[in-house]
Order: C-alpha cells, then sequence, then structure tokens
C-alpha cells in the first residue's frame, strides 16, 4: 500500500491530541491503517500517516469526524507522502493572495461596486462566461481616472500567511509565480511586495488619465493559468507532480486539478467542489504545513 499521511490544521490553539484521534479512529473506522501522529506546530497542525484509504476519502472521513463538535474548524489535506514538497508555485491573486477583489474595488471609486462584485460572484462561481464577464465589468469602468487604481492599490491587504507561503517556498528552492485574470497594474505591486519570481495577468488599457474601457488582448483566463502551469513547469524540467496550485474560483479550477497539489482556497462552492484538497478554516501557511513544513522552518 502507498504511503499516505493526512494533514490537519486549525487555528492557533485549535487542534488538540483529543481532536487528533477523533481523525485517526475516523480513519480506521473507514479500514486504514494508521501510524504515530507528527505535530508540525503544537496545537496547530499535525501529520497522520495512513494507508489502505483513498487520499479523497480520509480527508473528508476526518473533517466530518472533527465537525461534530462547537471547536474551531479544522481543515484536512490528504496526499501520497512521498513528494509533497513542491518546487514550483502558482497562485491565483484576488481572494488568495490578496482578501479582496481588487476589481471590485476599483469599482468603488466609479459608484459601481455592488453591481460589478455581483457579476464577479456569478463569474467566480461558473456561472458566467469568464472572457465576456470581464469585458463586461471593465467597460463599466470606462473615464474611471487612473488616480483610483493608486487609491485602491494603497486599501488593498495581503492575506494572512501569503508573505510566509512565498519567503518559505523560495527559501527552500521553489518558484513563485503570481497568476490572475487580474490586472497587471496590482500583480505587479502584489509580486514586488511579495517576493513572487513572475506574474502574468491582463491589461488595463487607459488614455493618459482614465481607464478606456477595454483590455490588451490575449485575455488570461481559465485556459491561459493552466497553460501557464504547463509552460512553467516544462521550463523549469518539472513534473506536474511536482507543483502546487491555489486558487479560489472557477477560472482556477483546470490549473488546481493540473498541479501535484490543487488547493482550493476559501473558494467559491463549485471550486472547493470539485478540488482534490481545499482550505476552509485556516490561513496561507496551511499550504505549508501541506507540505510538511514545521512551524520553525515558516519565513516571513
Amino acid at each position: 500500500m502507498t504511503p499516505q499521511v493526512l494533514t490537519l490544521i486549525a487555528p492557533p490553539g485549535g487542534l488538540s491530541a483529543a481532536r487528533l484521534a477523533l481523525a485517526r479512529d475516523a480513519l480506521r473506522a473507514l479500514g486504514a491503517e494508521t501510524g504515530a501522529s507528527d505535530w508540525l506546530a503544537p496545537e496547530e497542525a499535525a501529520d497522520l500517516p495512513f494507508a489502505g484509504l483513498a487520499a479523497e476519502q480520509a480527508a473528508a472521513a476526518a473533517r466530518q469526524a472533527l465537525s461534530a463538535d462547537d471547536a474551531p474548524g479544522v481543515d484536512a489535506i490528504a496526499q501520497a507522502a512521498e513528494g509533497r514538497r513542491k518546487r514550483l508555485l502558482l497562485a491565483d491573486m484576488d481572494s488568495t493572495i490578496v482578501t479582496t477583489e481588487t476589481l471590485d474595488e476599483l469599482a468603488a471609486y466609479a459608484g459601481l461596486k455592488d453591481r460589478i462584485a455581483e457579476i464577479t460572484r456569478r463569474a467566480m462561481n461558473g456561472e458566467l462566461d469568464f472572457r465576456a464577464a470581464l469585458l463586461e465589468r471593465v467597460g463599466m469602468l470606462a473615464g474611471l481616472p487612473l488616480d483610483a487604481l493608486e487609491r485602491t492599490w494603497e486599501a488593498t491587504e495581503m492575506m494572512p500567511g501569503a508573505r510566509e507561503l512565498v519567503a518559505t517556498m523560495r527559501a527552500h528552492g521553489a518558484h513563485c509565480v503570481l497568476v490572475s485574470g487580474g490586472f497587471t497594474f496590482f500583480t505587479s505591486r502584489v509580486a514586488r511586495t511579495l517576493g513572487f519570481d513572475e506574474h502574468y495577468s491582463n491589461t488595463l488599457l487607459d488614455d493618459g488619465k482614465a481607464l478606456t474601457g477595454r483590455v490588451a488582448e490575449p485575455i488570461l483566463g481559465r485556459d491561459a493559468k493552466l497553460a501557464t502551469l504547463k509552460r512553467i513547469a516544462a521550463e523549469r524540467g518539472l513534473p506536474l507532480s511536482a507543483t502546487l496550485a491555489v486558487g479560489d474560483g472557477a477560472n482556477d479550477l483546470d490549473m488546481l486539478t493540473a498541479a501535484g497539489l490543487g488547493v482550493a482556497f476559501h473558494a467559491k462552492p463549485i471550486v472547493a467542489a470539485a478540488a482534490r484538497a481545499r482550505v476552509d478554516h485556516t490561513d496561507l501557511r496551511a499550504l505549508l504545513f501541506a507540505q510538511g513544513y514545521r512551524a520553525s522552518d515558516l519565513r516571513a
């Protein structure tokens, strides 16, 4: 049987030995063999080796067992024990590496935030074609002065754990790439702030004073995210099994499915349901614990 590992991650202080035992018992009840647990961060993250059970089944069983009490939510990621530390990270930006949808926040300066945010919500849940929804939303911002971009950036916050995710993976030799259906104005600044090696996104067109309501072609969407993952992995001589992808929207799904570890992060329902791994309760450091990094390994 292939050795596998179940990583449990809770908000700090939310994972006790008793809760870890509940997860172990849930796996054993399904016929799995389990090994000794290993704390990655005291009362926050731990590994539980197992065999004889599919990874998705093990994670689902653990989540169900640990959702029966009133304690903090626990994320469960199960995968093969070998090769879990990844050498290439591809990360979505909006609502993943930053806490907001930057286009929605930009729309606030045109008095259109609620209207555009609803289109964004539907597009990210796979209800609308991404390209058409992007063109519609950007078109509504024609004439918006360029200083709205800078004001939006000044209010943009990094997602908790984002700095540690990028810094730790880079410190251990991984290549980190930001790939977004958003815009270069923001991805360039996020990449510089956090230390991403590369960034790819769309370009808003302007006349020097205001937005024109148009986007430069080609538009980076769902297919382009997958293509970027495959291209960079090939350029670096890496199998897709050595890659990690993270995102929250429907345009991330192909990328998440193809990556060695694809994580739906606080994702839209359609994405959380389809992804092989998900993080619903904790921050981006969960992606480091899932790779076997210990608290003492984390960089900022």
